[in-house]
């Protein structure tokens, strides 16, 4: 069977442990900072006139999660996306600290998790419940309830169900959400195809109530060189492109000069795209 592992595992030593359920997975502390809230990023003098160097307070996300799957199953492992996502959200946790959010693609939930730390509101955090995903999203939730501001509920979210078998407790959380995230859910033309759909879906369902949503996309563009084109491309990314191309949205992709909190390498191919209703 091919099976496929995210780069960040080479890159950066998260203290992987096999956990004993027998299951193969792994229990990897995702380590961070929290941002420094003292005097609004204002230099601190003492009495002296000295500078008052504070040292960051530190934190860890412990997860449960694969360090090899097959495509089909990436989402039990963690992806760079999800780490530039927390970023983000670190970044911006006075503007979201009530904001409703939902997470699409959560795979092992560490976004949903990273947005519960600073935000107050209500975090939906969704997968389709392949690989009994959902129940290893709520473990890892629990296991790190103590560093959590904010309530997060566990929902599958089918980006290929019609929407007409969405459940009534999906609908009311899309309903209910000022936020939308998703990371590293573009890596298949069928999977683009339907994410694309779902974001109209929701989009579409925020202009009908009134509540306007802001989706929040990050990826790696993955290269690959072929003969075809003499050339490296980026095809998942570039199919999402065509996808996406002749949609009445306004696309943005937003620079990434926000401070990195979690520990993982921010390569060039990198981007992060806000996606809303005209």
């Amino acid at each position: 069977m091919y099976t496929v592992s995210s780069e960040i595992y080479r890159e950066t030593n998260y203290q992987p442990v096999r956990t004993e359920n027998g299951n193969g997975n792994v229990l990897s502390k995702f380590r961070f900072r929290y941002p420094n809230e003292e005097n609004n990023g204002v230099p601190i003098i003492d009495k002296d006139g000295d500078l008052d160097v504070s040292r960051p307070q530190r934190g860890v996300i412990e997860l449960e999660h694969s360090d090899a799957t097959e495509l089909s199953l990436v989402g039990l492992q963690v992806w760079r996306g999800a780490l530039l996502l927390a970023d983000f959200l670190f970044h911006q946790r006075r503007e979201m600290a009530n904001k409703s959010i939902m997470e699409l693609g959560a795979g092992v939930g560490l976004t949903s998790i990273a947005a519960a730390i600073h935000n107050k509101g209500h975090i939906y955090c969704t997968d389709v419940n392949l690989g009994c995903i959902l129940k290893l999203i709520q473990s890892n939730v629990e296991r790190n309830a103590g560093l959590l501001e904010g309530q997060i509920s566990v929902l599958e979210y089918d980006f290929l169900a019609p929407t007409s078998q969405l459940s009534t407790a999906l609908l009311e959380a899309i309903d209910a959400s000022d936020i939308i995230l998703a990371a590293d859910v573009v890596y298949s033309d069928e999977l683009t195809n339907a994410f694309v759909a779902v974001m109209e879906h929701i989009l579409e369902r925020g202009k009908q109530t009134d509540r306007p949503k802001y989706i929040y996309m990050a990826m790696e563009k993955r290269y690959v060189f072929t003969l075809e084109e003499c050339d490296s491309v980026a095809p998942m990314y570039e199919h999402f492109l065509r996808q996406t191309a002749h949609k009445s949205w306004i696309m943005e992709q937003l620079p990434l000069d926000f401070p990195q909190y979690f520990e993982y390498e921010r390569c060039p191919q990198l981007m992060l795209m806000r996606i809303q209703s005209r």
